[in-house]
């Protein structure tokens, strides 16, 4: 028997049996279609971060305060206070390879505007930051360093905190209310995109000098305590350079001999997106081997049935193989037929999967990048399945005794 004709015969067979078929197929079906969908949204996520990461500026550094230790315990990074203003005016001033930097201070505060109020992510930081975070002001203008020294009440607003505040009105000129204070809004950024994770547009951001002086601030020795440092270098080549030049000045301000007692940490935007891209990459598989279950579960059923066949066509075997076919050829059948089950399951759950990250993005509004790799892997996998859970029921019904299996009611 050759291998078309047993397909022939697995499909005629899978006919006559309709319900049980699709019932064995279901299975495979949510499992190819849940590897496919979970896939798409593990890559979506990484896709959309990247974009992100990338639009913080191209010669991007960030610097973090270090971990703070109590006792043996050590806390997450940037849990030590140890950056301050100054910091980010002497790594400006003294790096050759930085053009610019812009020390930041961040908060959640709720916003209001009339009879609109939004909670929005507020930041503090110098006139550099739109240059370092790669923002450009599509209306009015930022804040200039004198604003920042005197520490005046203006802010500059994004894009998702002007439609909250603002949906019907030029925002330029008016003035949002921050605790029991009121800020003029002098400058409107232009969008960015948003994304599920993070809203870049959904930002008040107002002088550095303002927010340590007004909405509080920590102190260290007299200085200015900063959640961070960004930091943009004179070009691609000099990042590097850029890197080793602001760890030599921060030990030396810091007075840290050795690089093992850090209180800081250099951060380019290749280490970072580096970073991310190896946990997006476990977070993905994660979500494949969930899903992949689905796809054993499925085999074993396809298993199940097929030896259910193989007792239901015991006769039918021994009239086979009593007119001539051989152990080989009802090995072929019924693996052709666990196989075909796999494969019909697996085009389907194609179609289900694709067809499911599309919804996701549309009606849940999560980004999903459905790749041909993922299709192609979970095909194969599927295929995979009928194989290994096909062998023992046909290796099975090979091994039939001709006259036993005609003798079989």
């Amino acid at each position: 028997m050759t291998i078309w004709e047993a397909v022939r015969v697995a499909l005629s067979g899978l006919r006559s049996n309709k319900l049980r078929s699709a019932l064995t197929c279901l299975g495979v079906i949510i499992g190819v279609g849940a590897v496919i969908a979970m896939i798409a949204m593990g890559q979506g996520a990484s896709a959309d971060v990247q974009e992100r990461i990338q639009s913080m500026g191209t010669n991007l550094l960030i610097v973090w305060p270090g971990q703070a230790r109590q006792g043996r315990v050590w806390g997450g990074v940037g849990s030590q206070d140890s950056l301050s203003s100054d910091d980010g005016v002497a790594i400006a001033k003294e790096c050759k390879s930085v053009s610019k930097s812009a020390p930041v201070v961040q908060g959640q505060e709720q916003i209001k505007a009339g009879n609109a109020n939004s909670y929005v992510g507020i930041t503090g930081s110098t006139s550099d930051w739109p240059s370092v975070q790669n923002y450009e002001v599509e209306r009015g203008r930022f804040f200039n360093s004198m604003e920042n020294r005197t520490n005046r009440k203006v802010a500059v607003i994004g894009a998702t905190t002007r439609n909250n505040l603002f949906p019907n009105s030029d925002p330029i000129g008016k003035k949002i209310q921050v605790r029991n204070m009121h800020f003029l809004v002098i400058g409107l950024l232009k969008p960015k995109g948003g994304s599920d994770w993070h809203d870049p547009d959904d930002v008040v951001v107002i002088p550095l000098g303002t927010f340590l002086r007004r909405l509080g601030g920590g102190t260290k020795g007299g200085k200015d305590v900063v959640n961070r440092i960004y930091v943009e270098a004179s070009g691609p080549r000099q990042i590097v350079l850029a890197q080793a030049e602001i760890e030599q000045l921060l030990r030396r301000r810091h007075r840290i001999l050795t690089p093992a007692d850090d209180d800081f940490n250099v951060r380019t935007q290749t280490e970072i997106l580096g970073q991310f891209e190896g946990t997006s990459k476990t977070f993905t598989l994660l979500l494949a081997g969930i899903a992949a279950v689905s796809l054993l579960v499925g085999g074993i059923g396809i298993m199940n049935i097929m030896l259910v066949s193989v007792t239901e066509r015991t006769r039918e075997i021994g009239i086979r193989k009593a007119i001539g076919a051989t152990g080989r050829d009802i090995l072929l059948q019924f693996l052709v037929e666990s196989v075909v089950l796999s494969v019909i399951g697996g085009l389907i759950g194609i179609g289900l999967g694709v067809g499911g990250a599309r919804m996701l993005s549309k009606f849940a509004g999560w980004r999903t990048l459905v790749s041909p790799q993922s299709i192609v892997m979970a095909f194969c996998f599927a295929a995979g399945v009928g194989v290994f859970f096909g062998i023992y029921p046909a290796q099975k019904a090979a091994a039939l005794d001709p006259i036993e299996a005609l003798r079989y009611e």
